[in-house]
């Protein structure tokens, strides 16, 4: 673990494992010899951590995704490692610059959004709390896509992150997996068989996952598609290579690309393939180890849970009842009771279209057994309706697994509840909704069901290594127990009013915001005054999360600055980010929108450098990385009643960041840690929300409102898009739609009268550096650390393991 085994590792792998000298010039090869000197020294814990659990037979929980988001692996595994010192040392004595080195990892193209980020944060969680908890997901090859913008449109560009190998992966072909696809069942005398199927093999590899400062390194298992056979040699000799690779090729596709787009059928078919390659693959694996240390399942469901995360794994329910009924030989009745102790799902959205609905043909002709699984699942709970709420046809209706109509549809997340023993939202809010709205019925049947869990980041990442100033800083002044213990930030609050603190805090904030600014130069050409406020929204791009809003009050910033209203001026710098999916066209047109406002207000010498405006191309974990620490003002401003939880508002909150919000997801529960003195809250809640639909007249409040009159003639005129007449006219339709599901225009006011409480609040610095404090102290709500207690305490009732840090000789 010292500095002089490290270098020496390092300059092995360098130059006889990768080959390279003095005259390599690309930094990728010195990247992959330091990975794999960290990687050696993750082994033998990995290994001991394995054993250990198989040793103690301890229970533990097996988290299903089809996202991890893990970010780049290095510097994360080298603080959990405690050998920053000593791999800083290392490198100063071989004259190499660690940042460059850092710079050329990839960010791993396994996730989308905050879905899969949670995920990367929950595995670092379980491991600093020592818990046994295994991820299971998908190798994909692509990932969603890197963005670039092209005259203000995004551009989808392949994310081959694995081009270069990945130097973390251990590859595990001995537990490859045969997934069945396909053919057609057979009922002879009780037992059902799935025959004539279309196979494909499901490979395993083995990413560590290090705890902090302590010796378990758990691990994420992700399957990679491969063919059964290679090729068909008697098409080769024949003549037909295309032919002859077919099958290789249709295999490879399921985990090829990230969420391939479901516009088409083939894209609905590949994306239900990706998902019950996930669920098969990972509870044979779960099996194959059960049944190599226990000679039955009497005690499987004491032992083992399986956290579904979202609905994308919920066809996990029919699956452990098809593996544990047709190759365990267990009867319905016990496959059933197996099932519902161990399966449980968390929810993470109240959209409807994101809650996973299959036509039944497609999964009649893709999975027929599991069809029939699924029948028999629906027709047992409908009597169990039937028994409790006698002659409710309209709840049986609307409760069914199997929704009736034109096209017969598997409803998932149904499945998903019916088949699990918990059922958790992530927000206080949106678990209330989940009860009250979208899962009411269920929550009437089985109240007990259902619980909440409210979503944190880990503070390893997204403070200590991505805000090295401010890790620095806190250290000095609360000790670093905070690392692993984020509630103790609290003591910052008797500092918050200290001046010669503040000023700390502000310096630490202003080398974060050059940082930040160095970024957007470099990714926009769009330079940041850093005595500026860096206003930022970075997220998917989605109608409901309100870019739209955002830029609105822009265009209303730019139209003050023409009519000379700029007396105390707040310079404001407007940073927004995401990616749209390939087939949403109106996200699509909004980061258009934004980047042709951008271009307007950036070169209108009138504004100077009152007001700029960004667009950040391929948002992602490492460009996070240096936007939280860099923000003053973090915008979580979607539709209330909409967002289920949100993490970017967290890691925000966690860097010092004031937010701008609704009472929307976890901001109600961000306002209840650091009160309305340091939260600028807006808009309608969800309730009115919901009451104002009915009664909706956005032209009215347009009409009223003189800034919001002026904005709308601006968009309307052209004036953004003066060389493409009409292109915006599907924006301003939404506007003024009296069904707009988002509402913009009904929050319009509030949100310009709260930006200008902003504003003013941050000519205030001694003020605003208050307010950034109190953020970064009350964040310790927000640590998964305490989301992984809360889920092991209610849900998966694991037992600490701890396993000894010590490096053994090799």
């Amino acid at each position: 673990m010292d500095a002089e085994a490290i270098s020496f590792d390092f300059r092995r792998y360098f130059a006889h494992t990768l080959g390279r000298d003095d005259h390599c010039t690309s930094s990728h090869y010195p990247y992959k010899a330091l990975a794999l000197a960290i990687r050696d020294r993750l082994i033998e814990r990995w290994k001991r951590t394995r054993s250990t659990y198989e040793n103690e037979d301890c229970k533990r929980t097996f988290y299903l995704s089809l996202e991890f988001l893990m970010g780049r692996t290095l510097s994360n595994a080298i603080l959990n490692l405690e050998v920053s010192e000593e791999v800083n040392q290392a490198f100063i004595d071989l004259g190499i610059h660690l940042d460059d080195i850092r710079e050329s990892e990839p960010d791993a193209g396994l996730g989308n959004g905050g879905l899969g980020r949670l995920a990367a944060c929950f595995l670092d969680s379980c491991a600093t709390l020592e818990l046994p908890v295994r991820g299971y997901g998908l190798r994909y090859e692509y990932g969603m896509f890197r963005q670039h913008i092209a005259n203000g449109y995004q551009i989808e560009d392949p994310d081959h992150w694995l081009r270069d190998g990945n130097p973390w992966e251990l590859e595990r072909p001995e537990y490859t997996q045969r997934i069945k696809f396909c053919g057609h069942t057979e009922h002879i005398n009780g037992s059902v068989r799935w025959v004539d199927t279309q196979d494909v093999l499901a490979v395993p590899y083995d990413l560590p996952v290090p705890g902090y400062r302590n010796g378990t390194v758990n691990t994420l298992r992700l399957w990679k598609a491969a063919a059964t056979d290679e090729f068909n040699l008697e098409e080769f000799n024949a003549g037909s290579y295309t032919e002859a690779v077919e099958a290789k090729n249709d295999a490879e596709h399921i985990t090829m690309v990230l969420y391939p787009n479901d516009a088409s059928e083939n894209g609905k078919e590949l994306r239900l393939r990706q998902q019950y390659f996930l669920a098969s693959a990972s509870i044979k694996d779960v099996i194959r180890e059960w049944k190599e240390n226990h000679g039955s399942f009497d005690d499987f469901a004491d032992k083992n849970c399986f956290q579904l995360n979202d609905t994308h794994p919920s066809v996990s329910v029919a699956e452990l009842m098809r593996q544990l009924m047709d190759e365990q030989g267990l009867s319905w009745d016990r496959a059933w009771k197996v099932t519902g102790s161990t399966m449980a799902y968390t929810n993470h959205t109240l959209l409807p279209e994101a809650l996973e609905r299959w036509p039944v043909k497609l999964f009649e002709c893709l999975l027929p057994r599991l069809l029939e699984i699924i029948y028999e699942i629906n027709a047992r709970f409908l009597s169990e309706v039937a028994l409790r709420w006698p002659g409710d046809t309209d709840r049986l209706r609307r409760m069914s697994i199997i929704e009736e109509g034109q096209t017969s549809m598997v409803r998932m997340a149904y499945l998903a509840i019916v088949g699990s023993f918990s059922v958790n939202g992530v927000a206080a809010l949106h678990t209330e909704l989940l009860k009250q709205g979208l899962f009411h019925d269920f929550y009437e049947f089985w109240p007990q069901r259902f619980n909440n869990k409210t979503n944190g980041v880990t503070p390893r990442r997204w403070l200590a290594a991505c805000n090295p100033g401010l890790r620095r800083l806190l250290d000095e002044t609360v000790g670093n127990g905070w690392i692993s213990d984020l509630p103790a930030l609290e003591q910052l609050l008797t500092h918050a009013e200290n001046a010669t603190f503040q000023r700390k805090w502000q310096q630490v904030k202003r080398e974060n915001k050059q940082r930040l600014a160095d970024l957007v130069k470099i990714d926009c050409n769009v330079s940041f005054d850093c005595d500026a406020m860096f206003d930022v929204q970075v997220k998917r791009i989605h109608e409901y999360k309100r870019q739209l809003l955002n830029i609105l009050h822009v265009i209303h910033l730019y139209n003050r600055i023409k009519a000379g209203d700029t007396k105390n001026w707040t310079k404001r710098c407007v940073l927004i980010g995401g990616k749209a999916a390939p087939g949403y066209q109106m996200a699509k047109l909004i980061i258009k929108l934004v980047n042709s406002v951008a271009r307007v207000v950036n070169n209108d010498h009138q504004v100077g450098d009152l007001l700029k405006v960004a667009f950040l191309p391929n948002y992602r974990v490492s460009a996070m990385e240096v936007i939280a620490p860099g923000s003053d003002l973090s915008e979580q401003i979607s539709t209330a009643g909409k967002e289920a939880s949100g993490t970017g508002n967290m890691k925000f909150m966690m860097n010092g960041a004031v937010t701008i919000g609704t009472l929307d997801g976890a901001n109600i529960e961000i306002l209840e840690e650091v009160g309305e003195s340091s939260f600028i809250l807006f808009g309608l809640t969800s309730e009115e929300v919901e009451s104002m639909r009915h009664h909706y007249m956005p032209n009215r409040i347009i009409d009223q409102d003189s800034d919001f009159k002026r904005v709308m003639q601006l968009l309307e005129s052209g004036y953004f898009n003066q060389f493409e007449p009409g292109i915006f006219d599907p924006v301003i339709e939404s506007i003024r739609n009296p069904y707009d599901p988002w509402m913009t225009a009904a929050d319009f006011r509030s949100y310009i009268d709260a930006q200008e409480k902003v504003a003013k609040a941050y000519l205030d610095q001694r003020q605003w550096i208050r307010m950034s404090i109190v953020n970064s102290a009350k964040s310790g709500r927000f640590s998964t650390d305490r989301t992984i207690q809360e889920y092991n305490r209610d849900i998966w009732r694991l037992n600490q393991t701890s396993i000894p840090s010590e490096i053994e000789d090799v």
